[in-house]
């Protein structure tokens, strides 16, 4: 259900906006948007799973949170990244 050491380098890097960025809003947007997927997944087997759709709505509403902060601070990086991860808005 979580993502590889590999895979979340991977994507750090892809969504970086510098060398050593770890903690942008957009690193952690598609950070929170991987594990959302891998959650999404899990529940096409795991219907009762419950307790971990409860962490699925917690992520969805940080990364709802962060989308916003973002596009409160700068309304051009929230458009490239929406349009990057291909989330809706």
């Amino acid at each position: 259900m979580s993502i590889t050491a590999e895979r979340k380098a991977d994507v750090i890097k892809g969504n970086a906006r510098a060398a050593n960025d770890t903690g942008s809003p957009e690193v952690q947007v598609a950070i929170l948007s991987e594990r959302i997927a891998n959650l999404t997944e899990h529940f096409k087997t795991h219907a009762k799973d419950n307790h971990s759709r409860r962490g699925l709505l917690v992520l969805v509403n940080k990364r709802r949170s962060l989308l916003d902060y973002l596009k409160k601070i700068d309304s051009a990086r929230y458009t490239d990244l929406i349009a990057k991860l291909g989330l809706r808005k």
